[in-house]
C-alpha cells in the first residue's frame, strides 16, 4: 500500500465525526480503547479489512476482533447465549472479548474470521471508542495499531511511530488506562483463549474453571512470537548483564520500573509503554520476574511471546 497522509484527530465531536466518515469510506482509523489503540476498519468491507492486514503485515490466518457498542449490536453478528451471555452482561463494556458462533446473515467480511465459523467480539469501555462506534453505526474490526508481532501501542504517538503513512487517521485521547489487550474467552468447553486485561479469576466467578486454549489459532493474539520489540528480551532477570537495560518490578534498581510498589494493575498499564521506551535505547532488555497471579498472568503471556524466537 502506498503511504498516505495520516491525520491526528482530537477525540471531540468534530474529530469523531471525521473518523466515522473515514471508516464509512473504507479508510483505516486508529482509536483508543481502555486496553490499547486499535487499527479500525469497517468489518463488512473486504477492502478495508484487507488494508488492515496490509498495514500491519499481519498473517492472514490470524483473525480480528470486531468492536461494537453494546450486546444488542453484538448479537447481529454472533450467537451469544448461555455462559457467553452471562459474561457479556457481567463485563461489557470492558476488556473482554468473546468468541462466539457467527449469526446467520452476519454480513462480516470473511477476512475478519480467517475462515473460522466463529468471530471475536468486544464492547470497549473507552468513551472515545464508544462515541466512534455509535456515530459510525457499524462493526469495526480493530487489532492493535502496530506492525504485526511488535509492541502494542498505548498512545497515539506509539501508533504514529509504527504506522504513520499506513492509515488515514488516529484519534488521540491520551494514554490507555489498562495497557494490555483484552482477555479472550470462547469455545466448547469454555476456554481462556488469551489472558488479558480482565483477570481469569474474575471471569471464573461467573463461569467456573475455564479450559486451556489448546492447539491451533482460534482467536487473535495466539501466535507464539508476538508483541515483540526490536531488541531481544531476557526474562526473569534480577540484574542486567553488561550492555543490557533492565525493566524492573517492585523495589529494585532498574532503567525503568513497571511498578515500584509491585502493583500488577500499574505494571500492566506501563508494560507496552516501557517496552517502547527501552527499545528506543537499542540495547538488549532484561526483564525482572513478574508474579503469575491476577493480571500477572497476562503480563507474563505478553513477555513470553515477545521473547520467543522469531521466524
Amino acid at each position: 500500500m502506498t503511504d498516505i497522509e495520516t491525520a491526528v484527530l482530537r477525540a471531540d465531536a468534530a474529530g469523531i465525526a471525521e473518523a466515522a466518515r473515514l471508516l464509512a469510506a473504507g479508510g483505516l482509523v486508529s482509536f483508543p480503547t481502555e486496553t490499547v489503540y486499535g487499527l479500525g476498519g469497517d468489518a463488512r468491507n473486504d477492502i478495508a479489512v484487507a488494508r488492515i492486514f496490509d498495514a500491519k503485515g499481519r498473517p492472514r490466518f490470524n483473525p480480528l476482533i470486531v468492536h461494537v457498542p453494546d450486546l444488542e449490536t453484538a448479537r447481529r453478528f454472533a450467537r451469544i447465549d448461555g455462559p457467553l451471555a452471562a459474561l457479556a452482561t457481567g463485563f461489557w463494556p470492558g476488556p473482554l472479548s468473546l468468541v462466539a458462533p457467527l449469526a446467520d446473515g452476519h454480513g462480516l467480511s470473511p477476512l475478519v474470521t480467517a475462515g473460522l465459523d466463529t468471530v471475536a467480539l468486544r464492547v470497549p469501555a473507552h468513551p472515545a471508542a464508544q462515541d466512534l462506534l455509535r456515530v459510525f453505526d457499524g462493526p469495526v474490526a480493530a487489532p492493535s495499531a502496530n506492525r504485526s508481532g511488535r509492541i502494542s501501542p498505548t498512545t497515539a504517538a506509539h501508533v504514529m511511530a509504527g504506522l504513520n503513512g499506513k492509515l488515514d487517521a488516529v484519534v488521540d485521547a491520551g494514554a490507555c488506562a489498562v495497557g494490555l489487550e483484552s482477555t479472550i474467552v470462547g469455545g466448547d468447553p469454555l476456554a481462556l483463549l488469551r489472558p488479558g486485561g480482565l483477570a481469569q479469576d474474575d471471569i471464573e466467578t461467573i463461569t467456573g474453571p475455564l479450559a486451556g486454549a489448546g492447539a491451533g489459532i482460534t482467536a487473535p493474539g495466539q501466535l507464539s512470537s508476538h508483541y515483540a520489540p526490536d531488541a531481544t528480551l531476557r526474562l526473569n532477570a534480577n540484574t542486567a548483564h553488561p550492555g543490557e537495560v533492565l525493566l524492573g518490578f517492585g523495589p529494585m534498581q532498574s532503567d525503568l520500573n513497571l511498578s515500584v510498589s509491585g502493583d500488577l494493575i500499574e505494571a500492566a498499564a506501563n508494560l507496552f509503554g516501557h517496552l517502547h521506551s527501552l527499545d528506543a535505547m537499542a540495547r538488549p532488555i532484561a526483564v525482572a520476574p513478574i508474579p503469575k497471579c491476577g493480571l500477572g498472568q497476562a503480563i507474563n503471556d505478553r513477555l513470553a511471546r515477545a521473547a520467543a524466537p522469531r521466524g
